[in-house]
């Protein structure tokens, strides 16, 4: 089953009194490629989301980010006593020997280096481990659950295209015959014309062999088939259950290729035309597996 490369999911819950908030998206890529942004105190674990990532992900960029948010009894900095304790015992010598009248401002005090320090979170972060990673597995089912279901909208459209290529095939492999009849009939008249203007008679070898030269340049039998071996080949990569998405893109640039051969080939305006229509559905295949993982 097809996947689109776009996609969006999300996830909240609270772990030990900590509330966490997931989200994330993916795009278009060729490859691979996953960007976390998350807390400093959860540095350590991205490698292991990243693996998680990828072990549901094969393509595409995917930008995942980590939002916590500590209950006010956790979050607060704590007072480092003996630092502010030190600057105290030394701004009081100040107060004696130089301005009697000096006041301490316990805000400013508290600014200084070393004053406060950031709540360790190294153990919370361990506790919550096991519950954050059940979000983050949550918020990724989500978005691959919306890439599945714009990967059955690209399947419907790439199908839909895929029949045209077929039905613009099969008007080419009709039309390929009356090409060369056609030119068969228009020399053999002209011959006529011209051995009767100049009383001449041509051998009907020489007018057969010209012909089958003819035919030859512009025979598309070989170009038709693997046309429609690429075709039935993207149909059978479509339904395959791993991802097909860089499969679809070489096998699209091959009916393009079969498309321009037929096309140089062909010899005659009816033939033209309906290569441009054939050509135009496969310019919309390609577009469209671009989206697909």
């Amino acid at each position: 089953m097809l996947r689109s490369m776009t996609g969006y999911g999300s996830a909240e819950g609270q772990c030990e009194g900590i509330e966490y908030a997931i989200e994330v998206r993916s795009v278009n890529n060729r490859y691979l490629k996953v960007a976390i942004k998350a807390p400093d105190a959860w540095n350590s674990a991205e490698s292991d989301v990243e693996k998680l990532i990828r072990s549901r992900i094969t393509r595409g960029t995917v930008y995942l980010a980590i939002r916590m948010r500590l209950p006010h009894d956790k979050a607060a900095c704590r007072v480092n006593l003996p630092v502010v304790s030190a600057y105290l015992d030394q701004l009081r010598e100040l107060e004696v020997e130089a301005n009697p009248t000096l006041r301490i401002d316990l805000g400013t005090l508290l600014q200084l280096p070393g004053a406060t320090e950031v709540p360790e979170l190294t153990d919370l972060c361990e506790q919550t481990r096991d519950g954050l990673f059940t979000l983050i597995e949550q918020a990724l089912e989500r978005m691959v659950e919306m890439r599945d279901r714009e990967g059955l909208a690209l399947a419907a459209e790439l199908r839909k295209n895929c029949e045209e290529v077929s039905r613009a095939t099969g008007a080419v492999e009709k039309r390929a015959p009356q090409v060369v009849q056609g030119y068969h009939d228009r020399l053999r008249e002209r011959v006529a014309e011209l051995t009767r203007a100049a009383s001449l008679n041509l051998d009907a070898e020489i007018l057969a062999r010209e012909v089958a030269v003819f035919a030859e340049r512009c025979d598309v039998e070989e170009e038709l088939a693997r046309l429609k071996a690429h075709v039935e080949h993207f149909l059978a990569a479509m339904e395959g259950p791993d991802a097909a998405g860089r499969k679809l893109e070489f096998i699209a640039q091959e009916m393009l290729r079969e498309a321009n051969t037929i096309a140089s080939k062909g010899n005659d305006a009816e033939i033209a035309r309906i290569v441009v229509e054939m050509k135009t559905a496969i310019d919309r295949i390609k577009e469209q597996v671009q989206n697909v993982e």
